[in-house]
């Protein structure tokens, strides 16, 4: 359940430029180029900046077999959910596709 969900999260369309794993490494180099000229504060900001980096390109980089995660939910979500209450709103506010929740057994007056 949990694997699922965070796959989903992981990999929900966001906003705006999509950034790639180039674009991150081009980010990476300007701040590497700019850390040992700028002053203490900067410094900092930038060094998270390019923590922060780092963990994205790290994440962009691991592949997640969505499909087995989602075999996996399909199995044990309709017990899950009825064990827990959980309604199939909550399900879709979170980000679960209606099919996914279909291939459940999960429907609107469950």
């Amino acid at each position: 359940m949990r694997r699922y969900l965070e796959a989903l999260e992981a990999h929900k369309p966001k906003r705006g430029r999509k950034r790639t794993p180039e674009s991150m490494r081009k980010q990476l180099d300007r701040i590497e180029s700019e850390i040992p000229t700028a002053d203490p504060l900067k410094r900092l900001q930038l060094i998270q900046q390019r923590l922060d980096l780092q963990r994205d390109l790290s994440a962009s980089e691991e592949t997640v077999d969505l499909d087995a995660l989602e075999t996996e939910f399909v199995a044990a979500a309709k017990g899950y959910g009825e064990r827990k209450g959980i309604s199939y709103d909550a399900w879709r506010e979170l980000g679960v596709p209606a099919t996914t929740l279909k291939a459940a057994g999960i429907s609107r007056s469950s």
